[in-house]
This record gives structure tokens, sequence and C-alpha cells, in this order.
């Protein structure tokens, strides 16, 4: 067999794998926005009955913690090893995004404040372009603005304007946290044997999360009787703790390391604007099981935030490439590969 044959089927077998490895990364992305945008249609049942939202949101966190306390204990290496990182995604992927996204919805609309936070796509692609100086392409440009224009269709947001300043400024503020999500998820993506495990982040990020938001919710004084009864999703009765094991085990641990281990294998901008498919997931489950309907803009607007997401994922220049970046090259979805399973 000559040598360019040799060469032509490992370039074929690699451009394979790459091609696997990008639509299981996909997968991932939308599985992981389906599981996040559940946690509404869980949390609002159990908001209603007389639960606070912040101690909602600390039973999510602090039993994910618990979950994954069996992987934290496994890979106890990386507290002395990224010690930053734990922090950083602790604080701004677990606390920040949730703790400032449910006090924005205090000042201002729910559809004006999910809009806020859904800028980070865009956000992220700024932090691509202007921190870290690489050109990003026009399909990604494209697909974050039409992702967002869709957005502003699905939450209706000419519905309610009545901006807060204050409201404003943590919303926009939720929408940094989980820019630092995505950002934070991809770092050693590109460490090859000595990136950190994303199972282990994930833990670890629960477990500081949970200690922030212990002192910010103050559980202590949560009315725990509400867990011992039912709640009312669309005039039926649901244990309560049942509605608590979806937000803590899917809408929590799947999502997270489906979300995090899809960052690795695409990129933060792409995974960024696939993220954006929770909030159109979360008015079909409303919809669904809350008997909340949806008008014609808001499926319009869902359909704009399908294409959005799918021009952004389409341009997958190899990384080290002259060619602007929309997302991780073959060179990265390999190692991740090795580093996120």
């Amino acid at each position: 067999m000559s040598w360019p044959v040799i060469m032509e089927r490992v370039q074929t077998s690699v451009s394979s794998q790459v091609s696997r490895g990008k639509g299981l990364g996909l997968s991932l992305a939308v599985g992981s926005a389906i599981a996040f945008g559940g946690s509404g249609v869980a949390a609002k049942p159990l908001i209603e009955a007389g639960l606070d939202p912040l101690h909602v949101v600390w039973l999510r966190v602090t039993g994910a913690a618990l979950v994954m306390l069996p992987l934290a204990v496994r890979h106890r290496t990386l507290v002395r090893r990224r010690p930053a990182l734990l922090a950083g995604f602790g604080l701004l992927g677990v606390a920040g995004v949730q703790a400032f996204y449910f006090a924005s919805l205090s000042r201002i609309p729910v559809g004006v404040a999910l809009l806020v936070e859904y800028l980070a796509p865009a956000l992220v692609l700024g932090w691509v372009r202007f921190v870290q100086r690489r050109p990003v392409t026009r399909a990604a440009a494209l697909g974050v603005v039409l992702a967002v224009g869709g957005l502003a269709c699905v939450v209706e947001v000419w519905s309610g304007l009545g901006f807060d300043a204050l409201g404003l400024a943590l919303a926009l503020a939720a929408a940094c946290c989980q820019v630092g999500y995505f950002v934070l998820s991809d770092q050693g993506s590109d460490s090859g044997a000595d990136a950190p495990d994303p199972l282990g982040v994930i833990a670890y990020g629960l477990l500081v999360g949970a200690v922030v938001l212990t002192a910010v919710a103050r559980p202590w004084g949560m009315d725990w009787s509400v867990l011992a009864d039912s709640a009312a999703m669309n005039g039926t009765d649901v244990p309560a703790w049942l509605l608590l094991g979806w937000i803590v085990l899917l809408a929590t641990v799947v999502a997270y390391v489906t979300g995090v281990v899809s960052v690795r294998r695409l990129s933060p901008q792409v995974a960024g604007v696939v993220a954006c498919l929770e909030a159109v997931i979360a008015t079909v489950l409303a919809w669904v099981l809350l008997g909340e309907h949806l008008s014609a803009p808001q499926i319009v607007g869902g359909a704009i935030v399908l294409l959005g997401a799918f021009i952004a994922q389409s341009s997958t220049p190899a990384k080290g490439s002259a060619d602007p970046v929309a997302a991780g090259g073959p060179e990265r979805e390999l190692s991740a590969r090795g580093t996120a399973a």
C-alpha cells in the first residue's frame, strides 16, 4: 500500500472521529439545555406552595453537591492543582448565575431578565474576540444575533418593559456569570493528560456554590413542611419531594455534567448559543406541564433560536489555523475525547 493511500485513510479516520465528537458534543449541549430548561417547571410549583425562590436554589445546589460528593473525594487532588478554577466555577457558574437571576426577578419582568441573562452567548464571543484576541466568523456572529432576536420573541419581551436599573444590573450580572460558566468549563481542554476532569470540576463547583448560597439563602428559616406535602402542577397534585428530586438530579446534576462535557467537545461560544435553547424548552415544558400556552410569536421565536444555533455550530475551523474562530478545531475535539470521558 502506497504512502499517499495510507495518509488518506488516516485523514479519513481522524475526520470521522472529529465528526462523531462534534455530533456527540452537540447532542450533549442540547441535552443540557433540556435538563436546565426543566428546572423552572419543577421549581414553580414549589415556590407557589410556599418556598422562597432562594431556598429552592439552595436545595437544588446543595442536593446536587451531596450527590456529586463521591466524585469530589475521588478527584480531591484538584483542590491542590486547580483551586482558582474550582472557586471560580462554584462562584460564577453555580452560585452567581442562579442567585443574580432570582434576585433580578424581584425587580424586573421574567422575560426581560431572561433575555438579558441570555446575552451571555454574545458576551462569550466578546471574550474570544477582545480578551483572547481571536477573530470570530461572521456565521457565529450571525447565529448569536438570530438566537438573541429569537429569544426576544420567545419571552415576549415587549409585553413587560418596566425597567428597573438595579434589576437590569442584576440580570446582566447573571449573564456575566454565565459567561464565566462557559469559559471556565472550557479550561484545560487543551492540556492533554493534565486536563482537570470535568466531573471533578462540577463536583467541587457545586460544593463551593452550596457554601456561598447557604450564606445568602439562610436555609435555617425555610419552611421545611412544604417538602412533606404536595404541590399543584396545572391542577394535579405532585409530591414535593418528587419535584425536588427532578430539580436536583435532572435539572442540576445531569444538566451540569452534560453541559460541561459538551463545552469540552465543542467550544464556549458554540455551546453558549446552543444553551439558548433552554428558554425555548422551558417555554414548551411550561405549555405542556403547567398549561402556559405558547403564542404565535413565541413559536416563531423558537424556530429562529434553533436556526441561530445551527448557523453558529456549522462553522468549525481547525484550531491554530488562520481562519476565524467559531468553535474548537479537530485537535481540540480529539483531546477532549480523552479528557472529558
